[in-house]
């Protein structure tokens, strides 16, 4: 049995660590907050968005943007990447990436050619450490993110597919759901389908001023920039919510081992008061 000393350093340390957990908890519960109020905000213009692009993808038009062009057959994939940048949030980064790598695996074995976008301190470690192709990456977002920040490295995707480069764009990131359920999603992102963004019930045409190509290019683009940025703030409530629910489970383990040890703690002490006794006794009945 370990020494009163010993245990008493030992409840000490884990004292310390609860501290650490609270206050990370606490600290969580704030970030938390204005994570979803930003998630939510971004919602109804990502939703609107997401109608006008189903219109437009049954729409009568001659011109085809390739954003909604399927191509056959799919030789080459880009992958965009969302994880967060610290970590001590539980499964989140791990769900989603067990995610992606299965469907890695699963293109690579029907021939295909990757390559990674990576937003996120975790996602990038474990992609480097991976040997996969990261083509462009985005670390640092903070608390607040900002899409000129996370634009630039998404580019590099949309470019490569305007060019031929490669023939589909997927992006994998965490949906909350709220505060104790966050989802990993894997879903693909250009080229366009109406069973991706919605089916519209009829099928008409806009009237485009001054012409149909610079204004559906511009909203297509916006189109993909709504989902980038709405996929990141998702990703960073289920972070703060996910880092909330690991840190209060954390200080509750740490209040459940300083009970035990306390209880080790008393009977260790009883145990040598007993002993004291016993000897102070044998030695008075031997004088």
């Amino acid at each position: 049995m370990s020494s009163s000393k010993e245990i008493r350093t030992k409840i000490k340390s884990v004292e310390s660590t609860r501290k650490i957990t609270k206050a990370m908890e606490m600290v969580s519960v704030s970030k938390m907050r204005k994570a979803q109020e930003r998630m939510r905000a971004a919602r109804p213009y990502g939703e609107k968005i997401r109608r006008i692009a189903a219109n437009l993808s049954h729409a009568l038009s001659e011109y085809r943007h390739p954003f909604l062009v399927n191509r056959d057959p799919v030789k080459a994939v880009g992958f965009i990447l969302i994880t967060s940048d610290k970590g001590l949030c539980g499964g989140l980064n791990s769900n989603i990436l067990r995610l992606v790598v299965v469907r890695m695996k699963e293109l690579e074995s029907q021939g295909k050619k990757l390559q990674v976008t990576c937003i996120g301190n975790k996602g990038l470690g474990f992609m480097q450490r991976a040997g996969a192709r990261v083509v462009s990456q985005v670390t640092g977002l903070g608390d607040t993110p900002h899409l000129e920040k996370l634009i630039g490295a998404v580019k590099v995707q949309l470019d490569a597919y305007m060019k031929g480069e490669i023939d589909a764009v997927y992006i994998g990131y965490t949906r909350f759901i709220n505060n104790m359920k966050q989802e990993p999603v894997f879903e693909k992102l250009i080229p366009l389908s109406g069973d991706a963004v919605g089916s519209a019930k009829t099928k008409w045409d806009y009237v485009y001023e001054p012409d149909a190509r610079p204004v559906i290019d511009d909203l297509l683009i916006r189109y993909v920039e709504a989902l980038i940025y709405q996929a990141v703030a998702e990703n960073q409530a289920s972070e703060q919510s996910a880092r909330m629910v690991a840190m209060k489970s954390a200080s509750d383990s740490a209040n459940d081992l300083i009970g035990e040890l306390t209880l080790v703690y008393n009977k260790t002490r009883q145990a040598a008061i007993t002993a004291e006794i016993s000897e102070i006794c044998a030695g008075a009945a031997a004088v």
